[in-house]
């Protein structure tokens, strides 16, 4: 279960691996939780199946997600795991330090971590030299 800490700050408890965390929230999907909340009052789980007090299950999960990437019309087999992959890939390029994505996906080893780096080869391509710039 997860409940928020701060004003865009939510923690999240046992997720991957287990582990509780602390990530950041936008505002927009803030809003968009709490009309959710509303319009469909869950009583335990945020977001519940069709039995009240049950968790949305993971096979239904898997479905909405699914109907969502053909509706985006991705062609490339995806998962549910390549969200969180963006986001650390979307992370490291907006400039977050590594050590951030680190704690922010719960991993103990800045090794794992790594992994992400090889993902932004394009960013290094769009970085400007300073000398391009001495002798203009």
């Amino acid at each position: 279960m997860s409940r928020p800490i701060g004003p865009s700050q939510l923690i999240i408890h046992k997720g991957k691996g287990n582990k509780d965390r602390v990530v950041p929230i936008s505002e927009k999907t803030i809003t968009m939780l709490r009309n959710y909340f509303v319009a469909y009052k869950p009583v335990t789980w945020l977001f519940e199946g069709q039995k009240v007090g049950k968790p949305y299950s993971e096979s239904s999960f898997d479905k909405v997600f699914d109907q969502a990437v053909a509706r985006a019309k991705i062609v490339r087999h995806v998962t549910p795991h390549c969200l969180r992959h963006s986001y650390a890939t979307h992370l490291l390029e907006a400039g977050t330090d590594l050590r951030y994505i680190q704690e922010l996906l719960g991993h103990q080893s800045s090794k794992t971590t790594e992994i992400y780096t090889h993902v932004t080869d394009n960013g290094l391509k769009k970085i400007k030299s300073p000398f391009d710039d001495l002798f203009e």
